[in-house]
């Protein structure tokens, strides 16, 4: 495991736990997105957000001009 992944499973947990500090029945639903999303980061190697800003038009790594 890469350690790009371990950080992305690492900020999950936290924000996880932070959401069990509070109450699940506390939380707005949107603070769930960022756990699902680096969860499938650390899991399968692919970033949600990272795709979703080259959609955007933003420039990735592999697109330095």
């Amino acid at each position: 495991m890469s350690a790009i992944r371990m950080l992305f499973l690492m900020l999950a947990a936290t924000v996880l736990i932070g959401i069990w500090l509070t109450g699940f029945h506390t939380v707005h639903w949107l603070l769930y997105v960022p756990v699902v999303a680096l969860t499938f980061a650390g899991i399968t190697g692919i970033c949600p957000g990272y795709l979703l800003l080259q959609k955007l038009g933003f420039k990735g790594q592999g697109n330095r001009v």
